[in-house]
């Protein structure tokens, strides 16, 4: 890409519809920025699953080969740009390669180097910096954006976290977090001394921290891009958080929902102002380019409160980057993508997250991350593929047709879904097993499960069956989807 100087999205729309410059996302599946390949010329995926069995023209997915045991999304990025397959196919298509990632390292940085290539964005150690749960409190503090009621603190036993709590006006209902952790699998909800025992390894030696007071919260999310033009903010977001059908995890993520309605107008543009402060923010810190925060709502007093950084594209990207204002205008990934690029712009970004702010920029879209939830390791014999799928009348889920696009869905008898594990592989407890997106909402007011989402988790599930149990699973690799 040449240095330019664009004035309005429509020469921004059609800087990427002309990029000559190679541009890879290379990760374990394509879903974080699934459907960016029909914005940016040369953009291609580089995926160590392949979810669409050959079926998707921009996915390229290496053969098998021997590898060490992967312990994160790091390991698998770092093993893909060592293929020989990968190499090849990077080094045939020539010009200055381009890398984007949902996760890498300071391996993976060297690796792109080696391959002549940049990665766009920060640095892996700012990232990593700010990643930490511990540290978004702070920042949050820096631009004003409050944190649940809490205390940074090490905590040595018992004892020791009821005087944290007691010192502090915490109460006896508690959540605890440490620095790092994925889908609530770090974060301990702890009422009584029981508790505590039962997830103390977690707590305890982990150095700092955060003990905040328990509230009766809805989980939110909510994405942006911190530019030097300012900081674009999209749509707020319902979280599926902890639900058993979904997660073994309390507390974990387990899908979205986008619609306009979701929250009432003041706790919408109270949430976006908070993300635009922590995005300025930030970018006085040193990072720049995209990024996602959680915001825990309170029921009872509808105060936002900050809950976590996610320094990078998530699990929430591909909803942002298919809403309605994306088509209108561009999906919010595109500022990224241009923030790292030669390529300048000038655009009221004020006018444009009005905007953006607007209900009739928002449709009506859900999705459902589901894993295996048993507490047995056994062996896939069959799985379903990826594509459009039907639920009957009587609640029976079937195989329609192949897609690998979201807007294929037709009605609110039909879902898109994304495979992950396939058959052969070992099924554990955690493991991702797909994606599934519906048109309209997976929660009711209440936000609890509606019974068609119920249908549709129960039908998803009974289309992988497995063969044998084995004694343990066979190292398989973490999927970081959020």
């Amino acid at each position: 890409m040449s240095a330019t100087h664009l004035k309005n999205i429509s020469e921004i729309r059609r800087f990427f519809h002309r990029n000559e410059r190679p541009i890879y996302f290379v990760s374990g599946t394509n879903y974080n920025l699934l459907g960016i390949d029909e914005w940016v010329r040369n953009f291609k995926n580089i995926s160590y699953i392949d979810c669409y069995d050959g079926r998707h023209p921009n996915t390229f997915v290496p053969g098998p080969r021997e590898h060490g045991i992967f312990e994160s999304i790091e390991d698998i990025n770092n093993y893909l740009l060592q293929h020989p397959e990968v190499i090849e196919f990077v080094k045939g298509r020539g010009g200055d390669p381009v890398f984007v990632f949902l996760m890498f390292d300071e391996e993976t940085e060297r690796l792109v180097k080696e391959l002549g290539g940049e990665i766009w964005f920060p640095k892996a150690e700012l990232r990593e910096s700010c990643d930490d749960k511990i540290k978004t409190v702070r920042i949050g503090n820096e631009a004003g954006v409050p944190s649940v009621p809490n205390v940074l603190s090490e905590v040595k036993d018992w004892n020791d976290l009821c005087r944290i709590a007691k010192e502090n006006g915490l109460g006896d209902r508690l959540v605890v977090q440490s620095a790092f952790g994925d889908s609530g699998e770090t974060t301990y909800f702890i009422t009584s001394e029981e508790e505590f025992e039962e997830e103390k390894e977690g707590i305890v030696g982990q150095g700092e921290v955060k003990v905040m007071k328990m509230i009766d919260c809805r989980g939110s999310a909510i994405e942006a891009c911190t530019t030097a033009s300012g900081t674009v903010v999209g749509p707020l977001m319902t979280e599926l958080v902890g639900f058993p059908q979904l997660t073994p995890h309390k507390g974990g993520w387990c899908g979205n929902e986008v619609f306009s309605t979701a929250f009432s107008e003041e706790i919408r543009q109270k949430a976006r102002e908070y993300t635009f402060k922590f995005g300025e923010q930030l970018r006085r810190n040193g990072y720049r380019g995209y990024f996602e925060l959680d915001f825990l709502i309170d029921k009872e007093t509808e105060e936002v409160w900050l809950g976590e950084l996610n320094p990078r594209i998530a699990g929430t990207t591909s909803m942002t980057n298919h809403a309605a204002f994306a088509h209108a205008d561009a999906p919010l990934f595109l500022f990224h993508l241009l923030e790292f690029s030669d390529a300048t712009f000038d655009i009221d970004i004020d006018e444009l997250n009005a905007r953006w702010a607007d209900a009739e920029m928002i449709d009506d879209w859900s999705q459902m991350v589901i894993k295996y939830t048993g507490e047995d390791t056994d062996i896939l014999t069959a799985a379903p593929y990826t594509g459009i799928y039907r639920m009957d009348a009587d609640g029976t889920v079937a195989y329609d047709r192949f897609d690998y696009h979201r807007r294929a869905v037709e009605g609110d008898d039909e879902a898109f879904f994304l495979r992950i594990l396939k058959a052969g592989d070992h099924r554990y407890e955690g493991a991702d097993l797909g994606i599934l997106v519906v048109r309209g909402r997976m929660m009711d007011d209440d936000f609890k499960l509606t019974e068609h989402a119920e249908k549709w988790a129960a039908g998803m599930k009974a289309l992988f069956t497995a063969g044998e149990t084995v004694a343990q699973a066979v190292p398989y690799p973490r999927f970081k989807l959020g």
